[in-house]
């Protein structure tokens, strides 16, 4: 669960609604994985007094790791692209190990079912250079490894030759598709708050 709140005291509001909550229907928070995190935006406080949960003091954070995605309090997105990076770089040596002998079909499909899944990559807003090529830079190395090609050979070549969306398409389309889901969503919310976003997107 993640309250949001624009103020240190409605944090505290929302935080003793939770805590009347659990007493009444005998819940139990658990503190130690319970977090604060200070989003350091435009004119933010840089610290705040303590946020207390059934008594004690909260931990304040500069990042966590909500559904999977790593949110920072200053906004960037590095962290998550490391992450990804990590996780394509684990799936990638698994595959290459464990389908070694495997036809160069079944390789490339392997490859686009676990290597282009790129989680919450729609999300990435902020983030620098040196992480965005990074991640690219794993992205075809793990191709690379499947297929058992030298380590100098031309990306561009190598996925055009084998039919396989290179790393920049890759998100072009998953960014695509993610905003077209947005564009058709019935979900109300879902619909005001985008409409909201991408309005503000526009201004700046």
């Amino acid at each position: 669960m993640a309250l949001l709140s624009p103020s240190a005291n409605g944090l505290r509001k929302l935080v003793a609604i939770c805590e009347k909550y659990a007493a009444e229907h005998y819940l139990t928070y658990n503190v130690k994985k319970s977090e604060v995190m200070i989003f350091k935006y435009s004119k933010g406080p840089a610290q705040i007094l303590p946020i207390n949960l059934c008594g004690t003091a909260l931990k304040i954070v500069n990042k966590f790791k909500y559904l999977g995605h790593i949110i920072k309090d200053d906004l960037t997105d590095d962290a998550d692209l490391e992450r990804q990076r990590r996780s394509i770089a684990c799936r990638s040596n698994m595959l290459v190990r464990r389908f070694f002998h495997c036809s160069k079909l079944v390789k490339i499909t392997l490859f686009k079912a676990y290597c282009q899944s790129f989680y919450t990559c729609q999300l990435w807003y902020k983030y620098t250079k040196g992480a965005y090529n990074t991640l690219r830079v794993q992205y075809n190395n793990a191709f690379r490894g499947m297929l058992k090609l030298p380590w100098r050979c031309s990306a561009t070549g190598m996925f055009v030759e084998n039919r396989v969306t290179d790393f920049h398409g890759l998100l072009r389309r998953l960014k695509a598709t993610f905003l077209s889901r947005l564009t058709h969503c019935n979900n109300d919310l879902v619909t005001e708050v985008f409409h909201a976003v991408y309005l503000l997107r526009r201004c700046n």
